[in-house]
């Protein structure tokens, strides 16, 4: 099948009609026809982690996922973190801490993330690398992000009282 099909995709909270490519990556409808060019292609083969968003609150990778899959999901890209302007603890503790650097691992790992501390309240060093394992980061040597997640998990416990 090779004629474009008409999909309905609803992203960030709002709906989008479209006509794709069967063949067209999310990722590539997102940057492309969205505009949303928050979510990086990198390696193209779902290995770099930077085409990460969240598929029906999952972290997924866009560049493996055809958009036409997606009908009646719902996709949150980076766009939609802190769209009240405010950085959640997470990306303030990423700016604190030198945790990025060229920043086009940054939307990946802020998505994983936001994710995977919901979970994972008070993680340790380990448990942040296990989970950081799917993402790469040419720059900075992970130990910044490292430090980062684990202060954003601080925070967000005393913020929630614990």
């Amino acid at each position: 099948m090779t004629e474009p099909v008409s999909i309905s995709l609803t992203v960030n909270g709002a709906t989008h009609d479209l006509v794709v490519a069967p063949r067209k990556t999310l990722a590539d409808v997102l940057r492309e026809d969205l505009g949303l060019t928050g979510t990086h292609v990198g390696c193209e083969h779902g290995v770099c982690g930077a085409c990460t968003i969240l598929i029906d609150g999952a972290p997924a990778r866009a560049c493996l996922t055809y958009a036409v899959q997606m009908e009646g999901h719902e996709l949150t890209t980076i766009e939609a973190v802190a769209k009240s302007g405010e950085l959640t603890p997470l990306q303030r503790a990423l700016t604190q801490v030198h945790g990025l650097q060229c920043g086009f691992c940054t939307p990946g790992i802020v998505l994983t993330f936001e994710v995977w501390l919901r979970d994972n309240p008070d993680p340790d060093e380990a448990g942040v690398r296990e989970a950081l394992s799917g993402n790469i980061c040419r720059c900075t040597g992970y130990q910044n992000i490292v430090k980062a997640v684990l202060a954003a998990a601080a925070e967000m416990r005393r913020g929630a009282g614990a």
